[in-house]
């Protein structure tokens, strides 16, 4: 089976699709009506997924706190969706990309707050050249 390794790897090819059409699309467009728009058809999409796999059923499994923190994470997700398309409509997508992925540095530091992980001296010196390499793309 595929590693947890090769499916991030994936979901990044397709984070910089979003970029790339992402800026095309913003051309004259409001952002918070386009990140709507790109909202309601991820949705669609993935309903009609979770459907096809025979997912859709499972719903009534998930716990209230499971719900919540779901709901959280879509809150979020939706937040940083509608500020990246701010962005991208104003800034270079090389740039906002960059910036945006600093994501990277507050998980971890989130991470040892609410998750109880811990810095290793290799997550620290990862985190310090993902800092850089954002400062470097967005000047």
């Amino acid at each position: 089976m595929y590693s947890w390794a090769f499916f991030a790897l994936l979901s990044a090819g397709f984070a910089a699709l979003v970029a790339i059409f992402g800026k095309i699309g913003l051309t004259g467009v409001d952002t918070t009506l386009a990140t709507t728009v790109r909202a309601a058809i991820m949705a669609a999409l993935l309903i009609a997924i979770s459907f096809a796999l025979g997912k859709a059923g499972m719903l009534s499994t998930l716990s209230g706190k499971a719900l919540v923190f779901i709901a959280l994470s879509g809150v979020a997700g939706a937040l940083s969706w509608l500020f990246y398309f701010f962005a991208l409509q104003k800034g270079p997508a090389s740039g906002v990309a960059a910036l945006d992925r600093l994501s990277v540095v507050f998980v971890l530091v989130l991470a040892v707050f609410f998750l109880g992980e811990h810095f290793t001296l290799k997550a620290v010196a990862g985190a310090l050249l993902v800092v850089g390499g954002a400062i470097l793309m967005s000047l």
